[in-house]
């Protein structure tokens, strides 16, 4: 039993070195989303955080200001959804790299 505690130790600690690894490595990757046919882009990391917002010119009015708005906000909404099904993707792969423990009685 002793050995099967080791084992599942050491199973949480390279889960957990590797938690850290994905997390560096989804701060390094980007996914892109635009709305409006191409006139808002956002860029986000892998993380979900807002790197890079590009407008086309021809959007930018002051009567239009509210439609900007709504084309801005669903380029986000849509970035931060890819970024976080990049991060269960990548979740998932990291799980099934790490077999489960094996069963212990009475826990």
């Amino acid at each position: 039993m002793t050995n099967d505690f080791q084992q599942i130790l050491q199973m949480g600690q390279q889960m957990q070195a590797r938690l850290a690894q994905l997390q560096s490595e989804l701060g390094q990757r980007s996914v892109s989303s635009s709305s409006g046919g191409g006139m808002v882009t956002i860029t986000a990391d892998g993380r979900g955080r807002v790197r890079s917002v590009k407008i086309d010119p021809s959007v930018v009015s002051a009567e239009d200001v509210e439609m900007l708005e709504d084309l801005v906000l669903a380029a986000v909404s849509e970035a931060q959804t890819r970024a976080q099904e990049l991060h269960e993707e990548e979740m998932k792969k990291l799980a099934g790299d790490f077999p489960l423990p094996p069963q212990i009685p009475g826990l």
